[in-house]
């Protein structure tokens, strides 16, 4: 019997496209745990300037161009390190490069920042390490074996201690597309897919009921089950979801994490709301004649835009923010979300110049709010995004 389809009984699934628009191929490890999914598509044509003799609309031909636009947003989740995060193509969607996996070790020494390790690391300036339920970030190579981290752990490893597998997501100067998978029950409802998802903008909040990324951007169409024709996506049908396996949805409080901000970083307890947003200007090529779909993407300048609002006190750590921003000096800005090992995020912007901050006093404690500090590097350096 025909009924009402309900707003829950969908799954979604994420996988990285070889080419622009063709759809790449899912297992039940690619599913995410996706909030919502909203997508748009729309006809452009212009206006009909005929004259028919009346007033009446006489319809607009069809193929023309189409424009389609998604948002989608999803939690911070468990990972099992094997392979990468089911939401991993969309970080690298937004960002571009192809993920660094580190695979661990054992940790030899550690003072000061200075992390050693029993073997030759392998790690590149930028790369994530984990240890001990913390993430941190390689500042600089010391050695073959020894690196300087971005910030000190809070608790310090003892020599014999294992550092964890990490992925860490940077930017590059071309961006993949993704396809984005929505399958709903029952079997029999339309299911949906994008292909050609490019991704113009993520935002990464910190501090909310629950640890939650959002991604924007344009796709170059969105098929469906029910009208879908043979050679849509560079598809002979429609793809069937995977079998489905277990799916964990353990997801992260929001509360939960470290923030290290400044010059020389300092772990700031007193955050109340931070976001990082990375804006890629993306332009797709969509006006060309003989399709009336985007053939690629074409991003522009990457903006990457930290914010954050924390309660003002009196010690050294809060007035070196302030005097950063006054003298437009460039401070460090990490965020850590979750406090354990296979739910762990970190955030990594090198080099910020903060704006001044915004006094608020609306409330009972005065708050410093830090707006839109843009962050800056040398070639394609601006930010990494890693999971341990």
């Amino acid at each position: 019997m025909s009924s009402y389809i309900s707003s829950n009984a969908n799954r979604f699934y994420t996988a990285l496209e070889s080419a622009y628009g063709q759809v790449g191929s899912i297992g039940a490890e690619n599913r995410i745990p996706a909030v919502k999914l909203t997508i748009q598509q729309q006809l452009t044509a212009g206006a009909r300037k005929d004259k028919t003799g009346s007033r009446t609309f006489g319809g607009q031909p069809a193929g023309g161009r189409r424009r389609t636009a998604f948002e989608l947003r999803t939690y911070l989740t468990n990972w099992d390190k094997s392979g990468e995060p089911g939401y991993g193509p969309l970080f690298q969607a937004a960002l571009g490069a192809a993920p660094q996996r580190f695979a661990g070790g054992t940790v030899a020494s550690y003072a000061a920042g200075r992390l050693g390790f029993a073997g030759a690391h392998g790690l590149i300036a930028g790369q994530a390490v984990n240890c001990g339920g913390e993430i941190r970030f390689v500042a600089a190579i010391v050695d073959a074996s020894t690196v300087v981290l971005n910030a000190p752990f809070a608790v310090a490893p003892n020599a014999g201690a294992t550092a964890g597998a990490t992925i860490t997501y940077t930017p590059a100067t071309e961006l993949p597309s993704a396809s984005i998978f929505d399958y709903w029950s029952p079997a029999t409802a339309m299911q949906r897919l994008l292909c050609g998802a490019a991704v113009d903008q993520m935002e990464i909040l910190v501090n909310g009921d629950y640890h939650e990324t959002r991604f924007k951007g344009a796709a170059q169409d969105v098929l469906d089950s029910a009208t879908f024709a043979g050679g849509a996506g560079e598809l002979t049908q429609f793809p069937e979801e995977p079998a489905l396996a277990a799916f964990d949805y353990s997801i992260v409080p929001g509360n939960m994490g470290q923030a290290w901000l400044g010059t020389s970083p300092s772990q700031f307890f007193t955050l109340s709301a931070a976001s990082v947003v990375v804006k890629n200007d993306i332009d797709l090529r969509a006006r060309e004649f003989g399709s009336n779909v985007p053939r690629a993407i074409a991003p522009g300048q990457r903006s990457v835009i930290a914010a954050f609002d924390l309660y003002s006190r009196d010690d050294e750590a809060t007035h070196g923010l302030y005097e950063a921003a006054r003298q437009e000096s460039p401070i460090s800005v990490m965020f850590q979300l979750g406090e354990v090992a296979g739910q762990l995020m970190g955030v990594y912007l090198r080099s910020v110049i903060p704006d001044l901050p915004e006094f608020d006093d609306g409330e009972n404690r005065l708050q410093w709010r830090f707006r839109g500090g843009r962050a800056q590097g040398s070639v394609d350096d601006e930010v990494a995004v890693a999971f341990a």
